[in-house]
């Protein structure tokens, strides 16, 4: 059994697969406590379904992309079976996870996004870097950057991995914390190989609006 938040369907609003129909399975509970978190709803609160009810609710849908969230999804021992039996009927499974946790048991058809921690989020400290070393080709790592600082710091982590020579590197602004073309400026100016996105369920919804 897992114990899962919520289930729901919408189109990808990050990485690679914007804009994409996607299911979202978002599980509960979480290990870190991001000063940024727009998720906090899902550290506590949710209901009890077995892996074979989680799959029939996905397919209910009608859509190959889906995602594993949290919290933190890697949490719960079981999702490590969810993920094998969604890929097992051929979902295109995308896992979000935050990277403090080893990714090593991750079935190797899972797409991971992998979220390193910035010093705005007061919890970079969690980071488990081990992780760089089981990415594939196929994986993405995620920055979430808040100023200047974590800017930075995130330059100096893909150097010191050569993350842009393993993975696509995804930028994201904080929502509402930083102006996009500063980013973007910033970016330009070093000319990084990185993706820059935007969140863009929070312009077609309600910033705060969940289950989308």
């Amino acid at each position: 059994m897992l114990k899962v938040n919520e289930i729901f369907y919408s189109i990808q609003g990050e990485s690679t697969y914007s804009g994409e129909r996607c299911v979202f399975v978002r599980l509960t509970g979480c290990n870190l406590r991001c000063t940024y978190c727009d998720t906090e709803y899902a550290f506590y609160d949710g209901d009890e379904l077995s892996v074979t009810a989680i799959i029939e609710k996905v397919k209910s849908y009608n859509c190959n992309l889906v995602e594993i969230t949290g919290g933190e999804p890697l949490l719960q021992n079981e999702v490590y079976i969810l993920m094998e039996k969604l890929c097992d009927n051929n979902f295109t499974v995308l896992l979000e996870t935050s990277g403090s946790v080893s990714i090593k048991d991750v079935d190797k058809r899972v797409i991971n996004i992998l979220d390193f921690k910035t010093p705005s989020s007061k919890m970079d400290n969690k980071n488990y870097f081990q992780n760089v070393e089981l990415l594939k080709t196929s994986d993405e790592v995620k920055f979430v950057i808040g100023s200047k600082e974590d800017y930075d710091w995130s330059k100096s982590i893909i150097q010191k991995y050569d993350l842009d020579k393993k993975v696509k590197i995804l930028f994201s602004s904080i929502f509402g914390k930083i102006e996009h073309n500063a980013l973007v400026k910033w970016i330009l100016e070093d000319n990084l190989n990185v993706k820059y996105q935007l969140q863009i369920h929070k312009y077609i919804w309600d910033p705060n609006k969940t289950g989308v």
